[in-house]
């Protein structure tokens, strides 16, 4: 039969994906949840802190799109993915020995530049080689919410015997076995066909594109206060940290559902519909948290994480893809990843914590959900009336 060697073909380019995506965002787990209790453990204050941790965002907010930019000028996406990962590593190994409120803040820099980047790359590459199964997108990628879960509970128990600084290891380990696989992934290097500045200004002059990022970014917002604030909100409700981490453990089974189910939501609602579902969803989220008395009701909640999350991601990649003129795909992939990682998750931590101090956690969380419902109407209206310039043989 001639089609199997092209299936057997797809089944293991598959598999790596998954192995990847698996093991970047198990690397993940083994060192985030972590930084600010090393930050702690050093002493430092809790300005400090807050500096230290809202310094990714904001370097992912241009990092993202200037490595995939570059990626596709140059064609060197998979040395550049290596390169971005092997500096990943590095930076987070001098992290562990780092004690210096200065030292931290330049490898925290670096870090954060040097992770910016891959999971865009991968996605862009993960998407050329689907191909005509792009749907199929979420199968990938919640492979990742897999690592995740079952590297968070088995680091914890390390660190929880062996000391903060196996998170450190942790993290350097995995990501090295993920540069490994790196090695073998189908990397897209598709040329532009065009200068690299003329694919850049064809993107950008797309109304619907820049529609698209406005979405997104409303929706990163929401989430920046999301990640940022709901703990400190389940600690007022009286939560334990037990509880705290069940609720963990509940966002990340909603993930995996909505990603293994992303593929037919995706063939029935499109990208539009799709992204539009994960917002309404995020509103019914910051309104439901506001009228809670009790902290398991969060847990209940919590099932809204894989709209508000995993289905944004999966439109959100896809709509990046098809929005790519030939070419540019690592390019569109990094601005998205930039303006939602980056750009709204920094903002939502700033305005959470401007309403959180001024407003109280309550209406918080209310007034949120409403500015966010306001932007997503304001947005539908405006999608019916932007035409975007008929492109020209080049700029596809």
């Amino acid at each position: 039969m001639p089609d199997e060697p092209n299936q057997s073909n797809s089944r293991r380019q598959d598999t790596l994906f998954k192995t990847f995506y698996f093991l970047f965002f198990a690397g993940l787990a083994a060192l985030m949840p972590f930084l600010a209790l090393y930050y702690e453990g050093l002493g430092l204050s809790g300005r400090q802190i807050g500096v230290l941790t809202a310094i990714p965002p904001l370097i992912a907010l241009f990092a993202a799109s200037l490595w995939g930019g570059l990626a596709d000028a140059t064609h060197q996406h998979r040395r550049l993915l290596g390169l971005a990962m092997a500096g990943a590593i590095v930076c987070v190994l001098a992290l562990s020995q780092a004690s210096s409120f200065l030292l931290l803040g330049v490898l925290i820099v670096g870090y954060a530049f040097f992770f910016a980047p891959i999971n865009p790359l991968v996605d862009n590459s993960a998407m050329e080689m689907l191909g005509e199964r792009k749907n199929q997108y979420g199968q990938l990628r919640l492979w990742g919410a897999i690592g995740w879960g079952v590297s968070a509970p088995l680091i914890g128990r390390l660190v929880e015997t062996h000391g903060l600084r196996w998170s450190f290891l942790g993290y350097a380990l995995i990501m090295a076995l993920g540069l490994v696989v790196i090695l073998r992934l189908p990397i897209s290097e598709t040329s532009i066909g065009s200068s690299f500045w003329h694919g850049f200004r064809v993107l950008m002059a797309r109304r619907r594109w820049i529609l698209f990022l406005i979405v997104v970014f409303v929706a990163g917002l929401g989430a920046g206060i999301l990640n940022n604030y709901l703990f400190l909100y389940m600690n007022q409700l009286g939560a334990s940290e037990t509880l705290m981490g069940l609720a963990l453990t509940v966002a990340t089974l909603s993930e995996l559902t909505v990603f293994a189910l992303s593929g037919r939501m995706l063939q029935r609602w499109g990208t539009g519909r799709m992204l539009a579902a994960s917002i309404v969803a995020m509103v019914i989220r910051m309104l439901a948290y506001s009228v809670v008395t009790t902290p398991w009701a969060v847990l209940v909640i919590q099932l809204l994480h894989g709209f508000t999350f995993a289905a944004l991601w999966t439109a959100g990649v896809s709509y990046a893809n098809s929005a790519a003129p030939r070419g540019m795909g690592a390019t569109a992939q990094g601005v998205f990843s930039g303006v939602t990682m980056g750009l709204a998750a920094a903002t939502g931590a700033f305005v959470g914590g401007w309403l959180y101090q001024g407003v109280g956690p309550v209406l918080m969380f209310r007034w949120a959900g409403i500015g966010i419902a306001l932007a997503l109407l304001v947005a539908a209206l405006a999608s019916r009336y932007l035409v975007d310039p008929q492109p020209t043989a080049a700029s596809v």
